[in-house]
Order: structure tokens, then C-alpha cells, then sequence
């Protein structure tokens, strides 16, 4: 079914180009709103307390789960492209649309189905990491003690969990798709640079830190990191600049107001 004639011109709106409603378009506008599809393997990290040899298994976790996605996406991207034009394939859900238009009325009910399963594990591997990353804060005195409380049956943050699950759901109920998911891919985009930073800063002020984990060609991997997520930032709309200041903002001063006079490691060095 592939028509290679829809590959033609390859690439029609260039690397980046911004229309005359000053919206970006472009590989890179698309890949700057498209991020949120990989958030999945950065969720690898935060299981490094509960594996059991997290020096081995979650560098392969996250290599294997990265490699594997954009191999698979890139497969995928192509087909569609080649079995529809790229111009009838801005639906809610094109590989479904795309195996109706040729015919196979089945598969795309198979493939829908699919897609709702995977979106159910994407949500619970996410919620996982967002509970567990909260945990530490909480454990660390950044937020509130109350939700590093650990379930006495269970041995797991109940208490985070529940919170997590219903702010989700609201901000999912009231929140546009597309504004959550400009919003939510600054945030993450903005976190990557500041870890590659942080590793850049912790290498030069505590070399003689124990280190578990290697990092080959330093400083050149966090500095890659750096560039390129910057750059995917870069391609974003103001408005999503605009809500992602006002939200650094709250964080900042919440960190000032609460998280400086209760954090464990600014007790331990005012000691």
C-alpha cells in the first residue's frame, strides 16, 4: 500500500519555518510538541532504590527503551506517510485512519484498541516516576513531610499516590491537549538541561564524589544534552514561555518560603 510518490517533497515545510499566523512549523517545531511521547524512558531512573543492580540494569533500561522507541517511531512515521499524504493524517488517531482508508476496517479497531492499553501503561509508568521523584523531595524536606509517609502493608507511598492520581485527572479534565502538552514539555525539556548542568557543576566543585554511574566524555554528552534540549525549547510558543515562567516563579518562591529552612542538606551544612 506504501505510494512513494507521498514522500515527495520529503520534507515540505524544512527543518523550520513559521507560517504567517507566526506559528512554528517544521521537523523541529513538530519534534519540540511531540517530545511528550518519549517521557517514558527518563521514569527508568527514578526505580534505581527498588532494582537490585541499578549500575547494570538502569544505564540498559534506558539505552534499550530509547533506541527501541525511536526505531519503532521512525518505522511508523514512515508507513503512514506512505500509505496517506501527510496533509489528511492531522486526526485524533491516523494510524486507525489510515488502515480504514486502505481498507482494513479490523486492524484499525485492533490498532484504536491498542492505543487506549498503551496510553493506561504510558500513565501508570509516568504516575510511578512523578510519585516516586515527590517522594524523595518530600523525604529530603523540599515539600511537606506528609507525603513521604510509606504504606505499612504495601511499603509504597499510598498517600502521594492518591494525591498525584486526582490532580492529574483535573488538570487532564480542564486543560486543553495541546496547552498541557506544550506545558508539560518545556518543564521536562527545562529539568534535562538543568541535570546535564548539574552534572557539568559536580564534576568541577566535587570530583572526589562516589559515583556509581559513569558518564563517558565528559563534558561532552551533558553539554549535547544541553544544546539539544535547549534547542527543542527554543521552537515552543511564547504562550507556553509565559506559563512556564509563571511557574518557575511559584517554585521559586515556594523553595524560598518553605523548601531552603527545611531541606536536610541546607540543615546539614548550616551544622
Amino acid at each position: 500500500h506504501i505510494n512513494t510518490d507521498n514522500w515527495h517533497p520529503f520534507m515540505p515545510y524544512g527543518w523550520f519555518s513559521t507560517l504567517d499566523n507566526g506559528k512554528n512549523i517544521g521537523v523541529l517545531a513538530g519534534a519540540s510538541l511531540v517530545f511528550f511521547a518519549y517521557f517514558g524512558f527518563d521514569a527508568v531512573s527514578t526505580a534505581a532504590e527498588e532494582a537490585k543492580n541499578p549500575q547494570r540494569d538502569l544505564p540498559i533500561g534506558l539505552i534499550a527503551s530509547l533506541a527501541f522507541c525511536t526505531i519503532i517511531y521512525i518505522i511508523v512515521s514512515g508507513l503512514l506517510t506512505g500509505i496517506v499524504p501527510y496533509t489528511e493524517l492531522n486526526v485524533s488517531s491516523p494510524v486507525a485512519f489510515a488502515l480504514t482508508k486502505i481498507g482494513h476496517t479490523w486492524s484499525s479497531t485492533l490498532v484504536a484498541t491498542g492505543v487506549l492499553a498503551g496510553l493506561i501503561t504510558v500513565l501508570l509508568v509516568l504516575l510511578y516516576g512523578l510519585t516516586r521523584i515527590l517522594f524523595a523531595m518530600s523525604r529530603d524536606g523540599l515539600i511537606s513531610p506528609l507525603f513521604s509517609k510509606i504504606n505499612p502493608d504495601r511499603k509504597t507511598p499510598t498517600r502521594i499516590i492518591l494525591m498525584c492520581g486526582f490532580i492529574v485527572s483535573l488538570v487532564a479534565g480542564f486543560i486543553p491537549l495541546g496547552e498541557l502538552a506544550e506545558t508539560v514539555n518545556i518543564g521536562t525539556l527545562a529539568s534535562f538541561v538543568m541535570v546535564c548542568v548539574g552534572v557539568i557543576v559536580l564534576r568541577i566543585r566535587q570530583p572526589e564524589l562516589h559515583r556509581p554511574f559513569k558518564n563517558p566524555w565528559n563534558p561532552l554528552i551533558p553539554m549535547l544534552g544541553i544544546i539539544s534540549c535547549g534547542a527543542l525549547m527554543t521552537f515552543l510558543p511564547a504562550s507556553t514561555w509565559h506559563r512556564f515562567g509563571l511557574w518557575v516563579i511559584a517554585g521559586i518562591v515556594f523553595y524560598f518560603v518553605y523548601s531552603i529552612n527545611h531541606s536536610k542538606l541546607n540543615l546539614l551544612h548550616k551544622k
